[in-house]
């Protein structure tokens, strides 16, 4: 049993900044090899935000928020971080993280298909 549990998600306006967080938890070890972020928008597809290897030696970001978003984690606490800046209102969406637990992709893939542990999403709303 593998749960993923998103938080972070606010109200912000225009230039604001966010940082959301992603708790993995498990009842038994299992191999993973990269985790992500996904936003989706209403009616909309679920898109790639960022991706991170889990040796940490790679990082993909969706060319959209290259310079904005920073993803990062702590393998101490099992958790997953993505730091929002300059928010601009098409980043309004719910995030999703996600853990591939399939295969090693170098570098970290975007591919919603590489990914098969999702979590519930935390909303994110940028006004203008």
């Amino acid at each position: 049993q593998v749960t993923l549990l998103e938080s972070g998600g606010d109200s912000v306006q225009a230039g604001g900044s966010l940082r959301l967080s992603c708790k993995v938890t498990y009842s038994m070890y299992f191999i993973r090899y990269s985790m992500a972020w996904f936003r989706q928008a209403p009616g909309k597809e679920r898109e790639a935000v960022a991706a991170i290897s889990i040796d940490g030696g790679s990082s993909s970001y969706a060319d959209s928020v290259k310079g904005r978003f920073t993803i990062s984690q702590d393998h101490d606490k099992d958790m997953l971080y993505l730091q929002m800046n300059s928010l601009k209102p098409e980043d309004s969406a719910m995030y999703y993280c996600a853990i591939n637990a399939r295969r090693r992709s170098v570098p970290a893939p975007l591919g919603l298909g590489d990914y098969s542990l999702w979590g519930q999403g935390t909303q994110v709303t940028v006004s203008s």
